[in-house]
């Protein structure tokens, strides 16, 4: 099987993939909402945890270090797989919840208010 790229994979691809890993393991019993959201909030801990006390210039060198980056790659690929099985175990479609969520984000953030802004939608 070729190895996956993001030009070349799909968002179903992911959670077909991640579904079928579930099933053979017989998982999906496990995978309440409540169980995938705790579980997506614990491995993205996991992730923020390589930053700690680090700032804006040296998290980058962090995330850039061949020796910290594969354990960075792990846990956002933890992240990514357990937010996929929340879609599968809620029937969200992420592209279309993606969508909507930019449409919003676009009327909270219009670019000659926010641009180069860090402010909330509500101090700009």
């Amino acid at each position: 099987m070729p190895a996956l790229t993001d030009s070349s994979t799909t968002v179903a691809d992911l959670k077909s993939r991640v579904l079928a890993f579930v099933r053979e393991r017989d998982w999906e019993q496990f995978h309440a909402p409540k169980n995938l959201s705790m579980a997506l909030a614990a491995e993205a801990g996991e992730l923020m945890e390589h930053f700690l006390w680090a700032g804006p210039e040296q998290s980058k060198a962090i995330a850039a270090d061949p020796a910290k980056r594969a354990k960075i790659a792990e846990e956002l690929a933890d992240v990514v797989i357990y937010a996929l099985e929340f879609a599968n175990a809620t029937g969200l479609d992420v592209a279309a919840t993606i969508e909507a969520k930019m449409a919003a984000n676009a009327k909270k953030y219009p670019v000659e208010k926010a641009r180069g802004r860090s402010d909330k939608y509500t101090e700009l």
